[in-house]
C-alpha cells in the first residue's frame, strides 16, 4: 500500500478510533482526519482531499450519502455501518466496498486491497499530458474500437468503477476513472457538472434552472445533464462574459 490518505467519518468516537487503530497496521496508509457529522466531514474532505473515505451511513446531521453529494473530485469510498439494508444504495453511489460493524481486520484489509487495485488500474499513466480539442483518441470496449476527436465527446459519466464516454449519440466503457480522464481532457473545454459527470461545454445547447439551485444542461445529442448546486456557481463564472 503506497501513500493512501484516509478520512474516517463516524458519529461514534470509539468506532472512529477503532478504525484508526486498524488502519495503523497497514504501512503506507495515513489517517489524515476524523469527522463525526455531515458538515464536518464535507469540510474535512475539501481541506484534505483524501484518497479514501471510510464513511458511516447514519450520522447525527444527515446521512453518509449527503456527505458525498456535490463533491468534486470524489474520493474512493468504503461504507462502514451496522446496517446491511443500505448496501444496494451504497454501491449505486459507486462505493468500492461495504463493511458491517464491528469491522473485522481481514475485511478492512480486503477493502484496502480493492482501493489499491482501483488506483493502480484507473490512475493515468505517469507523464500523460492534456489532449488538444482536435486530437484523435483511440477508444475500445471489447471488440468495438474507434478513433474519436476529443471535441466530439459530449460527456463522460461514472459507470461503476469505470467511465462511460459518450460521443455522436453512442458510448464506450473505458477502464479509467472519471478523475483520470478529467486530467487528460482539455480543461478549457470540459467541466465537471456533478460528482459523476464531465460535460463538453462546446456541446451545450441550452441551460435551464434545475433542482436545488442547480442547472439542467441540454446537449447537442439531445441528452440532459444536471449541474449540482455547488458546481452551478463555478459554471456561471466559466460561462459569464
Amino acid at each position: 500500500m503506497s501513500g493512501l490518505r484516509v478520512v474516517i467519518v463516524d458519529d461514534a468516537r470509539l468506532a472512529r478510533h477503532e478504525l484508526q487503530h486498524l488502519l495503523s497496521a497497514h504501512p503506507g496508509v495515513e489517517c489524515v482526519g476524523l469527522a463525526d457529522d455531515v458538515p464536518a466531514a464535507r469540510t474535512l474532505i475539501a481541506q484534505t482531499q483524501p484518497d479514501l473515505v471510510l464513511l458511516d451511513i447514519q450520522l447525527p446531521s444527515g446521512s453518509g450519502f449527503e456527505v458525498l453529494d456535490g463533491l468534486a473530485p470524489v474520493p474512493a469510498v468504503v461504507f462502514t455501518t451496522a446496517y446491511d439494508q443500505y448496501a444496494v444504495q451504497a454501491f449505486a453511489a459507486n462505493a468500492l466496498d461495504y463493511l458491517l460493524k464491528p469491522v473485522q481486520p481481514q475485511r478492512l484489509a480486503q477493502a484496502l486491497a480493492k482501493v489499491e487495485h482501483a488506483r493502480a488500474m484507473l490512475l493515468p499513466a505517469c507523464g500523460e499530458e492534456r489532449l488538444a480539442p482536435d486530437a484523435r483518441v483511440f477508444l475500445r470496449e471489447g471488440e468495438r474500437c474507434c478513433f474519436v476527436e476529443v471535441r466530439r465527446i459530449s460527456r463522460v459519466v461514472v459507470d461503476g468503477n469505470y467511465a462511460r464516454v459518450w460521443f455522436d449519440g453512442q458510448s464506450l466503457l473505458l477502464a479509467r476513472s472519471l478523475s483520470a480522464l478529467e486530467a487528460r481532457l482539455p480543461q478549457a473545454l470540459f467541466f465537471r457538472v456533478n460528482r459523476n459527470t464531465l460535460v463538453n461545454l462546446g456541446q451545450v445547447r441550452s441551460v435551464e434552472l434545475g433542482i436545488a439551485e442547480g442547472y439542467a444542461l441540454g446537449l447537442a445529442d439531445g441528452s440532459t445533464v444536471e449541474v449540482s448546486r455547488r458546481q452551478a456557481r463555478e459554471l456561471r463564472e466559466r460561462l459569464a462574459l
